[in-house]
């Protein structure tokens, strides 16, 4: 009796979960990559706790014990601070932040002694990026700067003529002249050393030099901003970084990224790496005598490749880059080194999961460092002078937002250093998700994630929601999304399928680039099939009741779906191309897709027609909502207009929503909010709950 009495008293005193809604979503706490210092003893992260009233959203930098001890906040401010990077005796931070007064985002220094952070950088054009040379006396960091500008007052007079213009036009002689949300001008970034002595002026390394008046020269763009990746020589002599030349040919080829050596004193940089191929991420070895780089092969011999790692013999005069994982079929990630240089640490997606490997310096096949049965690790690093090997990084989950979190690799133990939402996750009827697999009728293993809804009940009937990723160089896994959140669309009783289609990552090299012989009939047809086959083994699917979402290359499955299948009751199209011929016109790419279907598009060739939902419009029947930021250049909102447009000609019952202020993504918290209440309610008017 007193066993019973005490289960019924914890059961009255635990609190019921809830299902997760958008507010809690929205209002986690988001933890940054970290920084950690050189000795071992501190990492620091910024850390943002977001509003739907921008205003009220703030972002300040904390700093974490890696041994033992609480996280303690840093900064106190209206602006957020970004890339923040210790000083190499451990004592100090550097990181960039638009203080009152500012014009432009600058470096500023911060001691963690105390006291208020110094500004060391005044340029008008911002600063960001900040790297201290390995003296201490000095930070490297990057700016975009007008075309000719050969110092400070150059460009601050540049900038004066241009806004003193009475027209207001954009002018362009080259391709592309826009990507993702931003319309592209001629400043270029560049590499800047700003000298820590009083009285200092910061130093433009690439001002009249050959290299910088190249009429394709910028820094790679991972989305909208240049990121030249630049770092100091161990000898603080020089400034390695990585650009292209090429730009300017993007109509026609593939454009490739290059290693440059800039002397810190000034003059002329020198490439390191050359070839048709591409190299980026450059780190150096803890000795100094490696520069590890990654390498992806040129586009031309094969339009997707993965990431691999490689090395030059940084002592050596003309050492050419090595491969080192050759024989691995992972795309390599986060990279970092033991204290002793002897090991590489590197992150890779695999099945589901972003793993941490560690692999010999000199090459071979990566091995998992810790046992993993759920999450992703990512933005890895290992402190220089650490005493034995430890891994400071994020680790998240789809139940858990990213915090920081340290392994050590000799125990290959995991333990999690913050817990910012602790509060707000368990209060949340959320489950880890099932990992499926299933043979598809082309031969392929085929991987899934399916999600399950709150207060799950094995013996009910739940409506199935297909779920595909964008990309299509992408892969559903298990980790913690704000956009899509995984669990806020199970909420209403649904069932989220997410399959690893053929064009994924993680699942080697081969599968990935098989996408490009067939890119959206054999996927499609997979991830129907991996929907037959989850409704056969799992009876609390409700197979009459299925619809499917995708965004992005997701958002073009839906358009094909619509024009291939009535299995669905509804669709939701997000960002998604309708007519590849149109695309081809507006988007912000142009030599990718000739490639993917053939041939440029006045030759003709069978992928631009067949490959188009478009073409398949008499057989649209199944209704339709369809989302679209105004300001994505990637896929233009005209893609979304042509689908509406077509619905409407057929009269099928479509809904379509714009959205002016965003781009490929729906970033802003009041219109997130709004979008995924428009989702739900459609599937809620044909799916019911």
């Amino acid at each position: 009796m007193r066993l019973v009495a005490l289960v019924l008293l914890l059961s009255v005193s635990l609190p019921a979960k809830r299902p997760i809604t958008h507010a809690d979503v929205w209002t986690m706490r988001r933890v940054s990559s970290p920084a950690v210092s050189p000795d071992g003893r501190w990492a620091v992260v910024s850390v943002t706790e977001p509003s739907y009233d921008k205003d009220q959203t703030t972002s300040d930098l904390w700093i974490v014990p890696v041994n033992s001890g609480a996280p303690r906040r840093l900064t106190q401010t209206r602006a957020p601070e970004s890339g923040a990077v210790f000083s190499p005796d451990s004592t100090q931070i550097a990181f960039t932040t638009r203080r009152e007064g500012d014009d432009a985002p600058q470096v500023y220094v911060l001691s963690l002694a105390g006291g208020d952070a110094a500004r060391v950088t005044s340029v008008s054009t911002g600063a960001s990026s900040p790297r201290w040379r390995p003296d201490g006396k000095a930070i490297l960091f990057q700016s975009s700067v007008y075309p000719g500008a050969a110092d400070e007052e150059a460009n601050r007079r540049e900038a004066a003529a241009r806004k003193a213009r009475k027209y207001n036009a954009r002018v362009f002689t080259a391709f592309p002249f826009r990507q993702w949300d931003q319309w592209l001008d001629d400043t270029r970034v560049h590499p800047f050393v700003q000298e820590l002595a009083p009285g200092a002026k910061a130093r433009d390394l690439l001002a009249g030099t050959k290299l910088a008046a190249q009429p394709g020269f910028d820094g790679p763009r991972a989305l909208s901003e240049p990121d030249l990746s630049a770092e100091w020589t161990p000898d603080g002599a020089g400034v390695v970084f990585t650009a292209l030349i090429d730009r300017h040919r993007a109509a026609v080829a593939p454009t490739h990224t290059h290693v440059y050596l800039a002397p810190a004193s000034g003059g002329e940089p020198r490439a390191l790496t050359s070839g048709p191929d591409s190299y980026h991420n450059v780190g150096f070895s803890p000795d100094g005598r490696w520069l590890y780089v990654g390498h992806e092969l040129d586009e031309e011999k094969q339009l997707y490749s993965l990431n691999r790692l490689a090395r030059l013999e940084w002592t050596r005069e003309g050492a050419k880059p090595e491969i080192l994982t050759s024989r691995w079929d992972r795309s390599v990630g986060a990279v970092t080194f033991s204290p002793d240089g002897r090991t590489v640490y590197m992150t890779a997606e695999e099945h589901g999961v972003d793993r941490i490997f560690a692999m010999p310096a000199a090459g071979g096949v990566p091995q998992p460092v810790v046992s993993q049965a759920q999450g992703v690790y990512s933005a890895i690093s290992a402190p220089r002078r650490a005493e034995k090997p430890v891994l400071v990084g994020l680790w998240g989950s789809m139940t858990h937002p990213d915090d920081l979190v340290v392994v050590n690799p000799e125990d290959r133990s995991h333990r999690l250093l913050t817990e910012f939402n602790r509060e707000k996750i368990e209060e949340i009827d959320w489950a880890p998700p099932r990992h499926i697999w299933f043979t598809a009728r082309n031969g392929k293993r085929i991987h899934s994630v399916m999600v399950l809804p709150p207060a799950f009940d094995e013996s009910r009937k739940y409506p199935l929601i297909v779920f595909p990723h964008g990309g299509p160089h992408g892969m559903s896994k298990d980790n913690y999304f704000v956009r899509w959140n995984y669990h806020l669309l199970t909420s209403p009783g649904y069932v989220l399928l997410m399959t690893n289609y053929t064009g994924s990552t993680g699942f080697g090299e081969e599968f990935a680039a098989a996408i490009h012989s067939d890119v959206l009939r054999g996927p499609a047809a997979e991830i129907e099939e991996a929907a037959d086959d989850a409704i056969r083994r799992f009876p609390f699917i409700d197979g009459s009741r299925q619809a499917a979402i995708g965004a992005s290359y997701g958002g073009y499955l839906m358009n094909w779906f619509e024009g291939h299948t009535t299995r669905f009751k509804c669709l939701v199209n997000h960002a998604g191309l309708t007519d590849n011929a149109s695309m081809w016109g507006s988007t912000d790419g142009a030599w990718y897709w000739e490639r993917r279907n053939g041939g440029p598009v006045w030759e003709g060739a069978k992928p631009w027609r067949d490959q188009s939902p478009a073409t398949y419009a008499a057989n649209f029947r199944t209704p339709m909502l369809i989302t679209h930021g105004e300001r994505d250049y990637r896929v233009p909102v005209s893609q979304a207009f042509e689908i509406y447009k077509l619905l409407q000609r057929k009269e099928v019952p479509a809904r379509l929503v714009i959205f002016p202020d965003e781009n490929h993504w729906v970033l802003s918290g009041e219109n997130a909010r709004y979008h995924m209440k428009e989702v739900l309610d459609w599937l809620a008017k044909y799916l019911g709950a």
